[in-house]
């Protein structure tokens, strides 16, 4: 068959509001940002827009670590970066798993030669820190590894217990923030993180493509002191970081575009402010929990220990879960996220992220998602919106 050019369509998916999981929405002005005229990744304009990346970076992780910049890779580059760095075989490291992105980094670490200490618990339940004390006695760990923000189960993992115990035994406290970064307090000098990534697609609502990651001066000490090279050539934060840095010594040829708009993304964090995004993203999560729980619906997760940006609804009983997800991409335009793993048909995942934290979506979706259950049978109480709304008048909205 002859090849026809025109065969192929203008690019044109429609308009989505992204709930899921990630990405995010993303806001106009960073799209404005993104169609920039693509100049030269050594060219001066371009270097001052990196050094203000970094600026802006080290404002939202709320660090003065050099070495913090945006790896050019999906949120998972900036998980194997923190490893292949930090990591070499024969080294003890200690994961806590309790869903996907702890599976994850298990994976990792078994890859690189390391000797895995897992500590295992509850997909749904945050882990208990005196599991992870008595994992690492009478030990001394390189690293011990968290995720803050689990995105396979929404669970919210506290960090001051497990950053001590990481002082305690002498290793460094790595954390994947990929979907808290942007939605809620990670400051990361402040709570002794050493190693930090984190994704653009989630809070920070930009475009998926970059990983903006952290390191510590006892994370740089450790990397400088390695007996052998990092396994991976581009992602060796000891070539990168000379390009981010004062000697700009070329290394690959940056996502120009990406980093636009990453820049704008950040920029619209710091105009808005830290404390009031944060403040933001709590008050949305809790007005769809009062719509969700007054439709009769249950979370995965228990209250204390649940997400603001990431919500875990178990599906009822008897519900089609992809024929509902389905029905509120179709009919409504909503795109939500399925359960992964040991999880998968058991929950439905709802992004309330970045720019996308606003009443107007929690409104719509507890419309269409109250529409598509009774159509299915499902005997769903009323008053969900009156809920919600309630919740947004005592904040006098």
């Amino acid at each position: 068959m002859a090849f026809n050019p025109n065969h192929f369509r203008d690019i044109d998916p429609g308009q989505r509001v992204l709930m899921g999981p990630g990405p995010s929405d993303v806001p106009p002005r960073v799209l404005q940002a993104m169609s920039a005229p693509c100049i030269g990744h050594l060219d001066p304009y371009f270097l001052a827009v990196m050094d203000e990346t970094q600026q802006l970076l080290r404002h939202l992780f709320r660090t003065n670590n050099a070495l913090t910049i945006p790896v050019s890779g999906t949120g998972s580059a900036g998980m194997e970066t923190c490893f292949v760095n930090l990591v070499e075989p024969g080294d003890e490291v200690v994961v806590c798993v309790n869903g996907v992105f702890g599976t994850r980094m298990s994976d990792i670490v078994n890859r690189l030669g390391g000797k895995l200490i897992r500590v295992d618990g509850q997909w749904g339940r945050a882990i208990d820190p005196e599991r992870v004390r008595e994992a690492v006695k009478g030990r001394s760990p390189k690293v011990l590894a968290v995720v803050h923000a689990e995105t396979s189960t929404g669970v919210c993992q506290p960090l001051e217990d497990l950053s001590s115990i990481a002082k305690e035994s002498g290793a460094l406290f790595l954390v994947d923030m990929v979907t808290s970064l942007g939605g809620m307090e990670v400051a990361i000098d402040e709570m002794g993180i050493d190693a930090a990534y984190s994704g653009t697609q989630k809070c920070i609502s930009c475009p998926p493509g970059l990983s903006p990651i952290s390191f510590s001066d006892k994370a740089m000490e450790a990397l400088r002191n390695r007996k052998s090279p990092v396994s991976s050539w581009y992602l060796d934060m000891s070539m990168v970081g000379s390009y981010w840095g004062a000697e700009r010594k070329y290394h690959h040829t940056a996502p120009i575009n990406m980093i636009y708009g990453l820049r704008e993304a950040l920029r619209i964090i710091a105009e808005e402010g830290l404390e009031a995004r944060f403040a933001r993203h709590r008050l949305n999560h809790r007005a769809l929990m009062a719509g969700l729980e007054t439709m009769g619906l249950d979370m995965l997760v228990p209250e204390t220990e649940r997400l603001p940006m990431l919500n875990a609804i178990r599906i009822p009983e008897g519900v089609d879960d992809v024929k509902v997800r389905k029905a509120l991409l179709t009919e409504f335009g909503i795109e939500i996220g399925g359960g992964l793993g040991e999880l998968a048909g058991k929950i439905w995942r709802v992004g309330l992220m970045g720019h996308g934290a606003r009443p107007k979506n929690v409104f719509l979706f507890l419309s269409a998602l109250e529409t598509i259950l009774r159509a299915e049978g499902v005997k769903v109480k009323s008053g969900a919106l009156d809920a919600a709304a309630e919740v947004y008048g005592a904040e006098g909205l």
